[in-house]
């Protein structure tokens, strides 16, 4: 084990202001975290505004000043992800080290377009560090904010990050880590300066060795919505969906078989998962309920299609215009009848049976409201608030990922236990989904943008709440008349641009993501949470590039 006595000459360097200089002090707070941690059994990942919270009541039942509450919040992450961390193989670790541990006068390593590339000449402490985690199996980077961590990350490649860097930098890598659920523990260094750093070497050494047999074992979620994804062949449904080999049943075969997220089976089967994952097995339950979940949101695609005289979806043609309304909606039907036919099918108790039933019977009655809400808005065009359009999002978004939710959950024996959660989740989520989808929607050619094909908008609602009277008669005209009208569409975008509704819905989608996350807060099972995280940051596009203290932001754009 690597010991601080090994580099005296910068462990005599004053720690700065924000960590505590005294050792024994930094010890005393590592395990009021622990204790912290260990006695509130907190799951990760933590949004920065509960880790705040946390740390302001160790400091508060404490004597630590204020002063170090950013060096405290690292610790008390780093306790949050501790078990998680120690229950991944070595194999499966990145090992991430600044390049300002090296001794800057005598380095003979040098930089390639990743990092530093170590010359193992024995000068500095990178040399022992990376020697010894690589004989473990870790894959070992020495570079900050490498842009190769996160394709690391997304590839399955590593599962964890254990790391040292100085708190201005835990600061901006934290967003990254909670975005993409990623365990971890770091080290702060103990005074900035990005050249001849130090830092606590075996507090370091400890996580880097720390591997315990008997810890919780943590989900390769990716790998199970991988699984779910290869689940939606022709090939590997003709068994489940086809019975008679009837014309229907092969237009619904193949609709069911165009591209797609998956979002909705890969959040069922993970929850699942999540909640059995001492017994998790991909068993035919588990994919009979999935193309189940997928059954109905197929389906709502193909009636949504038709409700809204959409063209084409996957890139071609949508089913109404393949072949006609008529031929198009009994599919959709044919596949809401497949999806309840296989979840009665399912070898579970009946009990277990029965909840998923009327769950998913539950789910489609609320989504159908919400739809309506939107058909007969369209019918008789009026006046729309924020809040109308808000409760439309909510209605047909948050039935499809609360249905997908709650059946992983009833399959895996836990129904009704995180009820709650799951819808304040899936509101939130749906929500901002809804948003989302409007200001893509938005940026698109006037030709295929909702906004001017009278269908509720954030965007233009948040305009119609800013507007003067005389700009709200035109906004109402706008709705009730020809909304293709060019001359009308220029002065909709007029007031849209001058009122910076794009903005303000930027700053709500913003709010409803931060809400969702929020929601988890409570949720104990670690697995889970992260997952619903991952979720989150997927669904938004939120894990970008990750910078170093001194990297220049220009330098990627």
């Amino acid at each position: 084990m690597l010991r601080d006595s090994l580099f005296l000459d910068r462990a005599s360097h004053p720690a700065q202001a924000n960590i505590p200089a005294d050792k024994a002090v930094r010890e005393k707070v590592l395990l009021l975290a622990r204790d912290y941690i260990s006695k509130e059994k907190t799951a990760g990942p933590v949004s920065l505004a509960h880790l705040e919270q946390i740390c302001d009541k160790i400091i508060e039942q404490s004597e630590i000043s204020k002063q170090y509450k950013d060096f405290l919040s690292v610790l008390v992450n780093n306790e949050i992800w501790r078990d998680a961390v120690a229950a991944i193989p070595y194999d499966k670790r990145l090992l991430l080290l600044p390049k300002c541990l090296r001794d800057a006068e005598n380095c003979k390593g040098h930089f390639d377009n990743v990092g530093l590339l170590c010359a193992h000449c024995g000068n500095c402490i990178i040399d022992r560090l990376q020697s010894d985690a690589e004989k473990l199996g870790y894959t070992v980077l020495i570079a900050e904010g490498s842009p190769i961590v996160i394709s690391l990350i997304q590839t399955g490649q590593i599962e964890c990050i254990i790391g040292a860097s100085c708190l201005s930098v835990l600061e901006q890598t934290f967003k990254y880590m909670e975005a993409g659920a990623i365990p971890g523990i770091a080290i702060p260094l103990l005074y900035d300066g990005c050249k001849n750093t130090f830092l606590d070497i075996d507090w370091l050494s400890d996580a880097i060795y720390d591997s315990r047999a008997e810890r919780n074992q943590r989900l390769n979620l990716r790998i199970i919505c991988g699984q779910i994804k290869e689940l939606f062949n022709e090939a590997q449904l003709k068994g489940l969906l086809v019975q008679e080999n009837d014309p229907t049943e092969q237009i619904a075969l193949d609709w069911m078989c165009c591209s797609g997220k998956r979002w909705r089976p890969a959040i069922m089967a993970c929850t699942y998962a999540a909640l059995s994952y001492r017994d998790f097995k991909f068993t035919d339950e588990v994919i009979q309920s999935a193309v189940a979940v997928e059954c109905f949101h197929k389906a709502s695609l193909i009636h949504d299609d038709i409700e809204d005289g959409d063209m084409q979806r996957y890139g071609k043609k949508t089913l109404n215009a393949e072949y006609n309304t008529g031929i198009a909606l009994n599919v959709g039907d044919f596949l809401l009848g497949e999806g309840y036919r296989l979840l009665a099918e399912l070898d579970v108790d009946s009990d277990r049976k029965n909840q998923m039933l009327s769950t998913a019977a539950l789910g489609h009655r609320n989504l159908s409201l919400g739809q309506g809400r939107e058909l007969l808005w369209s019918y008789e065009p009026g006046p729309l608030s924020v809040e109308d359009v808000l409760a439309i999002f909510e209605k047909k978004t948050a039935p499809a990922f609360e249905v997908a939710l709650k059946t992983g959950a009833i399959l895996a024996g836990q129904g009704g236990k995180y009820d709650d959660i799951f819808t304040q989740y899936s509101k939130y989520l749906g929500i901002a989904y809804q948003i989302q989808d409007d200001i893509d929607d938005y940026d698109k050619p006037c030709d295929s943008n909702d906004l001017l094909h009278n269908r509720p908008s954030i965007i233009l609602a948040l305009t119609y709440r800013a507007a003067t009277a005389e700009q709200k008669n035109s906004i109402e005209q706008f709705w009730k008349n020809d909304p293709a009208d060019q001359t009308v569409q220029q002065k909709i975008h007029e007031m849209i641009a001058a009122a910076h509704s794009r903005r303000t819905a930027l700053e709500m989608l913003s709010l409803y993501k931060d809400k969702a996350v929020n929601s988890l807060t409570e949720l104990k099972n670690q697995n889970l949470k992260g997952f619903f995280r991952i979720v989150v940051s997927k669904l938004f596009h939120e894990i970008e590039v990750m910078l170093c203290c001194d990297d220049d932001p220009k330098r990627n754009d």
